[in-house]
């Protein structure tokens, strides 16, 4: 048998959308280790791109250490409130990133990485392969509405989630002869809605941590007229508020781009963590989202057989 034909398959894996649910991806990639599974290519999109980032920068434990330590107090402070073309510039997140994930090119990474983002006036899926890492998570995180767009190479950079939320076809492109995919929102359409509501009928205080920083923001440089505006009462007959209706279309969006991009091009493995009671920009639930996402994890691959197909590192 010849060496071509004795070498095993390029593990690549592709971190999916989800914003702070997307702390999970700790909780999977634990998950693989413990398998003896070591990608050897590593793309993600949005919050994926972020832990990517620092998996591929060896720069992971550090990364999660801090997300693990984040308080509400600290979401505040990380988003950076501007009224321009997002509520958040990012600034402030980035240096905070800049603390944690080595400053580096991708070229200069051990393993092939790229993070998915979306051409805002083409409507296109940008591939970022090479430049600075720490941009290319900037670009790829820059949720519309929610944070500004970035501007690279003549174009202005939004989110990848737009038009890829789990890039699979990018996770092969770089070389992945087996893609081990994790999707965060396959659990989410209509839940958003009906979980606030929920909560609002048992318990009024009982807030996201996205409600809870909008109305801040309210309280603080609108003086409340926003919640008054919007009169979000506890009736089915009144509509949803309009962060409700943002985190929704967000939500049904990535669902149904996700899955007409997986029916073309389906990963080996599927991890799905069920993630939909953790809100938009709830990133303090750091601890429950990892394990979540590594119980997901180690289900999905007891029920593979990739395990114990790998050679020892």
């Amino acid at each position: 048998m010849s060496d071509e034909a004795r070498k095993p398959p390029t593990i690549g894996l592709a971190l999916g959308s989800g914003a702070a649910r997307g702390w999970a991806h700790f909780g999977v990639i634990r998950a693989l280790e413990e398998g003896g599974l070591r990608p050897s290519v590593v793309v993600g999109c949005s919050i994926g791109a972020m832990v990517g980032a620092g998996y591929a920068s060896g720069s992971l434990d550090a990364l999660e250490q801090w997300a693990r330590g984040i308080r509400s107090l600290d979401v505040m402070r990380l988003l950076d409130i501007r009224f321009g073309g997002g509520l958040i510039e990012g600034d402030s997140l980035m240096r905070s990133l800049a603390e944690q994930i080595r400053p580096i090119q991708i070229e200069a990474l051990g393993v092939p990485f790229a993070a998915a983002a979306t051409d805002l006036e083409s409507g296109r899926e940008v591939w970022l392969r090479e430049g600075s890492l720490l941009e290319a998570v900037r670009a790829s995180i820059a949720v519309p509405g929610l944070m500004s767009p970035v501007r690279n190479a003549g174009r202005w950079l939004v989110d990848g989630g737009l038009t890829d939320p789990v890039p699979v076809s990018l996770c092969r492109a770089l070389g992945a002869d087996v893609v081990i995919a994790v999707n965060l929102n396959s659990d989410l359409v209509g839940r958003h809605i009906r979980d606030v509501r929920g909560a609002a009928r048992h318990d009024p205080d009982n807030q996201s941590g996205l409600r809870k920083w909008f109305d801040g923001v309210d309280e603080r440089l609108l003086d409340g007229r926003v919640g008054r505006w919007l009169d979000e009462r506890d009736t089915s007959e009144t509509p949803p508020g309009m962060l409700d209706v943002m985190a929704g279309s967000i939500n049904i969006m990535q669902d149904r781009i996700t899955r007409s991009r997986m029916a073309g091009d389906p990963p080996e493995l599927l991890i799905s963590p069920k993630l939909s009671h953790i809100g938009l920009l709830e990133f303090e639930r750091a601890d429950e989202a990892i394990e979540r996402g590594y119980e997901a994890a180690r289900r999905a691959l007891a029920d593979s057989d990739l395990v114990g197909d790998q050679p020892e590192a």
